[in-house]
């Protein structure tokens, strides 16, 4: 059998992989492995607004009150904010139905542990082993409780207001929470922290989250930038643990850019722990260049910000991330968090009175060429043909290009990355990449 947690929680489509059958029978399982011992468990759970949300989210609490937690239900919150609170409430650990920035009809379970941080393969593997333990429930007293959380997202708020460096004043904003969680909490902690706030795409129903807007589809985003004529536009996602950007052109501002930007500010204020940078093997070759010129190391890990946030605590580091747009500011969160990123990037805008676009300025990307070739099985990339390929062509690129083809930790694909010095190379050489697997695949 496949496993069943991806890179980032167990993800399905709500109601055929991920039923409430299964929320109900996961949730039992991670309370009999990260519950306390002599006394009750606590948990914390909160959802995004997909439609799905609620009955996965009522299954998830059940599972955790028929073991025997006090369940606290923190209601619609980005997950950082649920990893804070976990960390601020003491709870044993916390629970997120999200599926991040995917289509509405996905939907997923995450957890924290203790501390508001993610899980470790071997934990995971627990728990995943604990979904046919036999053993009894609780009976009488020992049946846990729901309550309902007061105010969850003004202490999100609170705590991104008050880590925020020096004050936005004189930044105008477009921000598009993408219909998702942080539809008030991201907007809101910006205007408190001083800028003056744009929205659009900020009225969830629970069926249009991630749909063409938030970080996945920025057109929109950009034309409001334009048209409002704001000096910098942010992009989250359903969940809001991502953060995209665009300049006041409309350029895109991706999480590499936004990495070296705050690199370079943290180096300049002396927070920069080690002086290093935690990033992916995803991460454009263009940034390894950027940090090198400015005295940075830059450390990579496999894909998936739960490995950066891994190195950053065993090296006791402040700063990592993914290009896609995960920042971690390991002193004031324990995930990715966009709202905190937004915040940290428009400081340094207000700090320095420079412009977006010539913050970014300090990285020029190689070009790079990304293809998502769907497949049923993602083992595909380890056939013969594929692995011929990727050596054929990394020999070719060498020291000028890369090559890199990974599954995806959430959705049926391989993903066909190429950078080359030119990006006409780069788009044929990715081409017969995907055709290669695709071939492969049949």
């Amino acid at each position: 059998m496949s496993r069943l947690f991806g890179t980032d929680g167990v993800r399905g489509r709500a109601n055929a992989d991920l039923t409430p059958d299964l929320a109900l029978r996961l949730n039992i399982a991670a309370a009999r492995v990260l519950g306390a011992t002599g006394r009750r468990t606590v948990a914390v759970i909160g959802r995004d607004p997909r439609a799905s949300g609620e009955m996965l989210a009522a299954a998830s609490a059940a599972g955790l009150a028929a073991a025997g937690a006090k369940v606290i239900d923190l209601g619609i919150l980005p997950t950082p904010a649920v990893a804070h609170l976990t960390a601020l409430t003491g709870a044993d650990f916390g629970v997120m139905v999200s599926a991040s920035h995917n289509p509405m009809p996905d939907n997923g379970i995450k957890f924290f542990a203790a501390g508001g941080r993610k899980l470790p393969d071997d934990v995971e593997d627990a728990i995943e082993a604990a979904l046919d333990d036999p053993a009894p429930l609780p009976q009488g007293e020992g049946v846990g409780r729901i309550v309902r959380s007061v105010d969850p997202v003004d202490s999100y708020i609170d705590h991104l207001v008050a880590v925020c460096p020096n004050p936005l004043t004189g930044i105008k904003v477009v921000v598009d929470p993408a219909n998702g969680a942080a539809t008030g909490a991201a907007p809101e902690a910006l205007r408190r922290a001083g800028a003056e706030v744009v929205t659009i795409n900020d009225q969830p129903d629970g069926l249009n989250i991630n749909e063409d807007c938030g970080s996945t589809h920025m057109d929109g985003l950009r034309a409001a930038v334009i048209a409002h004529g704001a000096g910098a536009g942010i992009a989250l996602d359903g969940d809001a643990d991502r953060c995209l950007a665009v300049d006041a052109e409309g350029n895109t501002v991706d999480g590499d850019a936004i990495m070296a930007i705050l690199a370079l500010a943290m180096r300049d204020a002396g927070t920069l722990s080690g002086g290093v940078l935690v990033t992916t093997v995803m991460s454009n070759l263009g940034l390894h260049q950027a940090m090198g010129a400015a005295g940075i190391e830059l450390e990579t890990t496999k894909v998936g910000d739960r490995y950066v946030l891994e190195r950053l605590s065993e090296g006791g580091y402040s700063l990592g991330g993914e290009q896609s747009g995960h920042i971690i500011l390991s002193e004031h969160a324990t995930t990715g968090d966009g709202s905190l990123t937004a915040i940290m990037l428009l400081a340094r805008m207000a700090a320095t009175g420079r412009t977006l676009k010539d913050l970014a300025s300090v990285f020029t990307p190689a070009p790079q060429v990304l293809l998502n070739v769907r497949v049923a099985d993602k083992s595909v990339i380890d056939h013969e043909d594929v692995r011929n390929a990727v050596a054929l062509w990394q020999a070719k690129l060498g020291a000028d290009g890369r090559v890199l083809l990974r599954p995806s930790g959430t959705e049926p694909l391989v993903r066909v990355m190429v950078e080359a010095s030119e990006e006409p190379v780069a788009q044929s050489v990715a081409a017969e990449l995907a055709a290669v697997v695709e071939h492969a695949h049949s």
